[in-house]
């Protein structure tokens, strides 16, 4: 089996044979077109990981905002998660920073949507951008009082 098919069967095979070859330093042997298309998906892999967090803790404090009734230590507890994910995957991929207004900005309608259907609000009842400070909401200890 040639290195481009492992490549097509067995990705999780080809990242440890790519891998030895790296530390080997046998690069005229490397899957050099695989290893660039790779490279660029963990870029934008933690990109979007970073959209997907900040989506689910929009929501999160959409529901706190908005359902002061509902709320419950398992809501803020759902909160802080977000909050650390978010921080780790910031402290793993510090350059992701300068992108966090772009990624949140993205993530609030998919918040507000993922807010809408778990609460029965419809989406007109949430403001129609980001409203929130940054910095305030991934502060562990903040959460949204009155808009």
């Amino acid at each position: 089996m040639t290195f481009t098919e492992l490549y097509e069967q067995d990705i999780h095979a080809w990242t440890r044979q790519t891998a030895e070859l790296l530390r080997q330093q046998r690069f005229a042997e490397l899957d050099v077109e695989h290893l660039i298309e790779e490279m660029e998906t963990l870029g934008r892999r933690d990109r979007q990981g970073l959209v997907s967090r900040l989506k689910i803790l929009l929501a999160h404090l959409l529901k706190w905002h908005f359902q002061p009734a509902h709320r419950s230590s398992s809501w803020r507890g759902s909160i802080l998660e977000q909050h650390l994910r978010i921080r780790d995957l910031l402290q793993d991929a510090p350059s992701l920073e300068p992108y966090l207004p772009e990624a949140a900005a993205k993530a609030w309608c998919d918040g507000v949507r993922l807010t809408s259907k778990e609460t029965g609000l419809p989406p007109a009842a949430f403001p129609a951008s980001l409203h929130y400070a940054l910095d305030s909401h991934l502060d562990d200890d903040w959460l949204p009082g009155n808009i």
